[in-house]
């Protein structure tokens, strides 16, 4: 039958509590890495531009200090030397003021003389030497600004040297700025005085590094969607992988228990797909059919089934209702197959015709039973007539005798009277032995119970008839299994069963012939099963069935109440008796007793 994938992709064959339990493992770690990359791409923008910043400081301060070694350098030149180097566009302003906040150079001139830095330690700053920054934003302005800024030092060297000039070149005022000559202290190599140090500020764009920031910052955020979303499925599948798994072990185990049980099923089956090929054949159907189920798969049908099997195939195939009839399936071995065969149509989910399946169902030993209980009741009416044919005639029998005796008596000097008294005597005994016979199998036996040695009871059973088997050249071979304990039963009446068993196995044989007697505990089942097996000339097929029936013999002698008697005492002591016989191959008579012969059988 096909499988059909399920609809919807395949998120909606993903669990829920697996979507949100992935979520909520993976999408914390992203959070934290996504804004962990965030602070450090900030960290590095800061650096970056703290770094421009102070390399424009620097240029400034060399642009100023080699301006310095030329004549006339002022406030002037300061002022065109800022305006010149705040033409890149990545400056925003660059300008000078002192340490009370007063700008004394300024890339936008109008702004010279205005105070700047509120909030600013002015003083430290300007004592200091380290570098500083803030971040800006500066109203009607659409873009933040990174400022930059520290100590003016135009006259410092590169190793932090004042530089020495002559009083007459240092005179560095800017026509806005105060008169007295602000680079001064610088130029005279002294520590600059109070209120006479100067700071730089430069301002940088933050514009195109914001736009930068925010499309990195956008693309973070993209790559960790789309790394939370590949996380996402990645653990989707390793939970999906670990269902089906799971899912394919069980069907595997499923797979695995079902076609044991459908091969040790005690049925047999047949499946037949629409081509009329095999598609499974157990076990039990290949022993009924007696073929290998192996050999079966995938061949047509129609070349290997019995006739009557592929009426039931073809009725069911045509008709597409349920079949059920009984019929007999040919068997090399005991002849036909009494089977119960029902047949059904298998669909698929659309309905449409998957094949057909025959179900055997062997009926050898119900019909086996019935026959067995036929014959009980048959017995057990011919035992009611029997016993009281058998009262009726017995006492007749005693006047009989007693006339006889009383004849033979009163004629004694005459020969031929009294061997005709002998005669008429002995036929009376005959007859009584046979009533006796009669009465012995028409009354339900009598057990008396008790732990018995089986093999010293055989023993003992076969010394009875060493002597009448070693005058007809019969040798007795036995295999006796040794028993772990002793098996409660009634020893007379066993000893008459295999008594009874000697005698008809040596008349089969005559002269010149084996008896096999074996004892042996079946392992399966723990009863005890007595084999005694003649190499006489067995038993017709016909009459196989008929062999426990009273009165039923083949010997010109015989009375046909030795078997029905043997079958009557394993009966009442809850066992069986199993024939198994062909002419001219011998006979073997198997006596079954049960593990436990108190739980069946008779009571005492």
């Amino acid at each position: 039958m096909a499988l059909q994938r399920p609809k919807g992709g395949f998120w909606a064959g993903t669990p829920p509590w697996i979507i949100l339990g992935v979520l909520v493992i993976l999408a914390p770690l992203f959070v934290f890495l996504t804004l962990q990359t965030i602070q450090r791409r900030n960290e590095l923008t800061t650096e970056l531009l703290l770094e421009k910043g102070e390399a424009l400081i620097r240029s400034f301060e060399a642009g100023a200090r080699t301006g310095m070694m030329g004549q006339q350098w002022g406030g002037m030149q300061v002022q065109r030397l800022l305006v010149e180097t705040a033409r890149q566009s990545d400056i925003h302003y660059l300008m000078i003021t002192d340490e009370t906040g007063r700008i004394l150079a300024h890339s936008d001139s109008a702004r010279i003389g205005e105070a700047y830095g509120a909030g600013l330690d002015l003083a430290g700053i300007a004592a200091s030497q380290e570098l500083n920054w803030r971040r800006l934003s500066p109203p009607g302005e659409d873009s933040p600004v990174f400022e930059v800024f520290r100590p003016f030092s135009p006259t410092r060297s590169a190793r932090g040297h004042f530089m020495r000039h002559s009083p007459g070149r240092n005179g560095l005022r800017h026509p806005d700025a105060p008169q007295a000559d602000w680079c001064r202290p610088h130029l005279e190599g002294g520590d600059p005085a109070p209120g006479s140090r100067q700071i730089v500020f430069v301002g940088l764009d933050m514009g195109p590094i914001e736009a930068a920031r925010e499309d990195d910052l956008r693309h973070t955020v993209v790559t960790a969607g789309i790394l939370l979303l590949i996380g996402l499925t990645a653990m989707s599948l390793l939970f999906l992988a670990q269902a089906y798994r799971s899912t394919r072990t069980a069907l595997s185990s499923v797979q695995a228990f079902t076609g044991h049980l459908i091969e040790r099923m005690p049925v047999g089956l047949i499946a037949v797909d629409p081509d009329g090929r095999f598609t499974s054949v157990n076990q039990t159907a290949g022993r009924m059919l007696g073929v290998q189920t192996r050999d079966m798969l995938g061949k047509p049908a129609r070349e290997h089934l019995p006739e009557a099997l592929l009426t039931v195939v073809d009725a069911v195939a045509e008709t597409h209702q349920p079949m059920e009839q009984e019929v007999a399936l040919p068997s090399k071995q005991n002849g036909p197959l009494p089977c119960d065969v029902m047949g059904t149509l298998l669909r698929r989910d659309d309905g449409t015709p998957l094949g057909v399946l025959i179900v055997l169902r062997d009926l050898s030993e119900i019909q086996h039973l019935k026959r067995e209980v036929a014959r009980s009741q048959r017995l057990a009416s011919v035992g009611k007539l029997a016993a009281g044919v058998a009262h009726e005639i017995r006492n007749p029998l005693s006047s009989i005798k007693g006339f006889a005796t009383w004849f033979k008596q009163r004629h004694h000097e005459d020969p031929a009277d009294r061997k005709t008294a002998d005669i008429m005597i002995q036929e009376v005994d005959r007859l009584n032995r046979v009533i006796s016979q009669l009465l012995e199998f028409a009354r339900p036996p009598a057990l008396h119970r008790e732990p018995t040695d089986i093999g010293a009871l055989v023993l003992r059973s076969l010394e009875t008839v060493r002597d009448q088997a070693e005058r007809r050249r019969i040798r007795i071979e036995t295999d006796l299994e040794p028993m772990d304990r002793p098996i409660s039963l009634d020893r007379d009446r066993i000893n008459q069963v295999l008594l009874n068993l000697y005698l008809n196995a040596m008349e089969a044989m005559g002269e010149n012939g084996v008896i096999r007697v074996a004892v042996k505990r079946e392992v399966a089942s723990g009863a005890l099963a007595i084999r005694i097996t003649d190499t006489g000339k067995g038993i017709a097929e016909q009459d196989l069935q008929n062999i426990f029936d009273p009165y039923f013999t083949t010997k010109p002698s015989g009375t046909g109440l030795g078997l029905a008697i043997v079958h009557t005492i394993v009966e009442a002591h809850g066992g069986e008796t199993l024939v198994q016989s062909s002419p001219g191959a011998g006979t073997t008579v198997t006596v079954r007793l049960p593990a436990d012969a108190h739980e069946k059988g008779s009571p005492v």
